[in-house]
């Protein structure tokens, strides 16, 4: 049998402080499901899960028949697995990398640049920024989550300097000012406005941050939540647990909490020219992730045909996956991943009949 562009892949593992401990984690429980062999050590994080080529996280290959080790070098060695269009607009590179994540506590904030910032500032500070490239994000919720992207409306963090007294002495009384008065001056004041009270929040002392947020925390208490301001929106709310107590608290009075009825956030690219306006785009063209579900009463599903390469990630069921190239099958259980060149037809046959809940990356250009 000839060895396919479609393979199952072993994937890496970020530990990083913020995730879910041990079981508790769907990373851990998404590893441990596909590899029986698996040991979870129930007092480590378990914080995500890298599916693609990237430098720190290469996928490994779980095909004998294939040289190559890693899903990194045999993209290098079989470029045309990309798809035309990928290959040349990204130089042979696979321009996605595919997670899970499972958060315990609040990830650091962060701003992703453009490409074109994202090069300049690679060239000005490697050790900060060490790779050129741009990094637009879209989150899919497997279980409920809160996410911040972006600005609340000027009118909103107005109230919110209002009515804590804490946030504003973070802000200043100059920067709350011309924040207020910004709001009958139009977008471009605005943009400026809220450059200058972000600037001055994160650039407050540690000290000094401390000292606010537990004057905040004992102000509530006393008050019982009756009618302070930051309780009544639950994002703020639930910041003020003990184990949250950071900046990243009173940043929730300024960053916008999407609809927790909306089940997807896209966290666009930032400019040089205009890094603080909240930009709302529709998915970047840069990657694509479909959610397939399939009944059990379905005994086969035929899986897209694609002009890119993708990465498939089972998340629920059981299933055979046929490669009618190679008259191959690669057995695939809950956790499972799978790599599959462009152009290339899987079938997946049910091989028990329960729901199939799938998502697959991908890049259409």
């Amino acid at each position: 049998m000839s060895v396919s562009p479609v393979f199952p892949l072993s994937c890496v593992v970020q530990q990083y402080a913020w995730g879910k401990v041990g079981s508790k984690s769907e990373v851990a429980c998404l590893l441990a499901c596909s590899d029986p062999l698996t040991q979870i050590s129930e007092d480590k994080p378990y914080a995500e899960l890298w599916m693609g080529a990237h430098p720190r996280g290469d996928a490994k290959i779980l095909d004998n028949r294939i040289s190559q080790k890693t899903l990194g070098q045999w993209i290098a060695e079989n470029q045309n697995s990309l798809g035309q269009k990928v290959k040349d607009t990204f130089n042979g590179k696979l321009p996605f990398l595919f997670k899970v994540l499972s958060v315990e506590t609040a990830l650091s904030i962060q701003a992703h640049p453009n490409k074109e910032l994202a090069e300049k500032l690679h060239l000005q500070a490697p050790e900060h920024y060490p790779d050129a490239n741009h990094k637009p994000e879209m989150a899919i919720a497997l279980t409920p989550f809160q996410g911040l992207c972006g600005f609340r409306p000027v009118e909103e963090i107005v109230t919110f300097l209002k009515k804590v007294p804490e946030f504003q002495s973070l802000i200043g009384e100059d920067a709350t000012a011309q924040l207020k008065k910004s709001m009958n001056e139009g977008s471009g004041a605005m943009a400026s406005a809220l450059k200058n009270c972000f600037s001055h929040l994160m650039k407050s002392e540690k000290k000094v941050v401390v000292e606010q947020l537990n004057l905040l925390v004992k102000r509530i208490s006393q008050q019982n939540c009756v009618e302070c301001m930051a309780c009544s929106d639950n994002t703020v709310r639930a910041g003020l647990t003990p184990k949250f107590i950071d900046v990243s608290t009173l940043c929730e009075m300024l960053d916008y909490t999407p609809s927790p009825s909306k089940d997807r956030l896209f966290a666009p690219t930032l400019s040089q020219d205009d890094p603080y306006l909240s930009i709302y785009d529709p998915p970047v063209p840069d990657f694509t992730v479909m959610k397939i579900e399939v009944p059990g009463s379905v005994t086969e599903y035929k899986v897209l045909t694609l002009d890119s390469a993708s990465i498939l990630l089972l998340v629920q069921g059981t299933v055979t996956a046929i490669i009618p190239s190679v008259q191959g099958e690669i057995p695939l259980s809950r956790g499972g991943v799978l790599f599959i060149g462009a152009n290339e037809t899987v079938l997946l046959k049910l091989t028990v009949p329960k729901n199939l809940l799938i998502f697959r990356a991908c890049c259409l250009l």
